[in-house]
């Protein structure tokens, strides 16, 4: 007869041991939180499951949001064989071993589900190997990514996939955690509604993360003591904002930032110039963009706008960190106060697109140099008009090829300094007619 007391015993010590993520990781997809788009009623996912059929997926999405407790999920829904693996730990080999193994399975009537995690992480030549044991159904793919699945993976896989986007887990799902957590250890969390907050803040949407801290506050959080923000942070320490200079979130933040400065909000600007500079980012790197952004959306309606980031760039390059970031945040609110343009960027981009257009015509001869008696001969220089001389300074002459028609690029718009412009082009659109009339 078996010892039941030693099975239970087995398992109480089991339990004792997993992290209390991994004990509170949901079970069926009615437990997942914060994915009411993917697993609500009618939402993909759960008409994938009533199905029964399962498609190859990618699960896109930051740490913590669920990913991979959804492909255990979706493994319980089908009678496929499930099989996981790490890009970061695997290579050609491991894969090879796992398909053979698929194939030795299809071939007795059974298929393979794959959980690939962080399936960006394997190359182009490791991701291609996927291609023919997805394509003849080998295996059902199901991979996670915490990076843009445009530019980490191969077209040729991600047209043989659907992509699932899964969210940050916002402060509700975040709440509904906490709650499972306490249900779990029988008592509440020993936190002020302040110092609470600041855990689901400090968690910043990765609910993984979030149970990480909270087992650490149930294990070593003093009895009969309730925590305050700043003892809080003493227990669990301050982990830096979720950033990797080198992943999406860098490509997000910035976009936020240019985004922000072009509409003009310069509160928003100055939010995600901080987020930055707390996530490690190169003060070099926002200087530059920031150049990037005077040039591109302000231009010439404040011509002002590139020489202010240029000094600021140059004043952080004297000062260093943290003074020079103050520079930088001057020129930033100058930027986001300036008056918008793109009339450069637009006058540029159709002016490349003409030259490739219409290749390699010679310029009109009458604004040619003739620096020998041929050229001369050929009419080069021929009815030259130095505008100088003329009334106004200004000759009205064709400058485009002869073969072509003139054009106009630059449209500037009645904003900042670009009004005086749009004079100037009027008045000497005005004085082109009349000449050449």
């Amino acid at each position: 007869m078996p010892d039941l007391f030693a099975i239970d015993q087995s398992s109480e010590t089991e339990d004792l041991n997993r992290p209390l993520a991994d004990l509170l990781r949901p079970k069926t997809i009615e437990d997942v939180v914060g994915q009411d788009h993917l697993v609500g009623e009618n939402a993909p996912l759960t008409r994938i499951l009533k199905s029964g059929k399962i498609p190859s997926l990618i699960f896109w999405g930051p740490p913590g949001c669920g990913k991979t407790t959804l492909a255990r999920i979706l493994a319980q829904h089908t009678d496929l064989h499930f099989e996981q693996i790490s890009a970061i730990f695997s290579g050609i080999a491991d894969l090879k071993k796992v398909f053979d193994a698929a194939k030795l399975r299809k071939s007795q009537g059974r298929g393979t589900l794959l959980f690939v995690d962080e399936i960006h992480r394997f190359n182009k030549s490791q991701q291609d190997a996927f291609l023919p044991v997805v394509e003849n159904g080998t295996i059902t793919l199901v991979g996670a990514t915490t990076e843009n699945p445009s530019f980490e993976l191969n077209a040729a896989l991600l047209s043989r996939a659907q992509v699932l986007v899964l969210k940050r887990l916002d402060d509700t799902a975040l709440e509904l955690l906490l709650g499972k957590a306490e249900t779990h250890e029988g008592r509440n969390l020993p936190l002020t509604v302040e110092a609470r907050d600041s855990l689901k803040a400090l968690a910043d949407g990765d609910g993984r993360y979030l149970l990480t801290l909270a087992e650490q506050i149930f294990a070593q959080a003093p009895e009969n003591t309730e925590l305050d923000q700043t003892a809080l942070f003493t227990l669990v320490q301050k982990r830096a904002p979720l950033y990797d200079k080198g992943d999406d979130a860098h490509y997000n933040l910035i976009s936020a930032l240019h985004k922000s400065v072009r509409g003009s909000d310069v509160q928003a600007a100055l939010y995600w110039f901080s987020r930055m500079l707390d996530g490690g980012e190169d003060p070099r790197y926002i200087a530059r963009r920031m150049v990037r952004m005077a040039v591109e959306d302000i231009g010439l309606a404040d011509p002002q706008a590139m020489p202010i980031c240029l000094a600021a760039w140059d004043t952080y390059e004297k000062l260093g960190s943290p003074e020079g970031e103050l520079a930088l945040s001057e020129a930033l609110i100058y930027l986001a106060t300036a008056p918008k343009s793109n009339g450069n960027y637009v006058a540029y981009k159709a002016a490349r697109k003409s030259a490739a257009e219409y290749g390699s015509l010679m310029p009109p001869k009458h604004i040619l140099n003739a620096p020998t008696k041929l050229m001369k001969q050929q009419g080069y220089g021929t009815g030259y008009q130095y505008d100088h001389d003329a009334e106004d300074a200004f000759s009205g002459q064709d400058y485009f090829p002869e073969e072509m028609d003139r054009q106009n690029y630059y449209a500037p718009p009645e904003r900042g300094f670009e009004r005086e412009i749009n004079k100037r082009l009027a008045y000497w659109d005005k004085l082109r007619k009349e000449k050449n009339a």
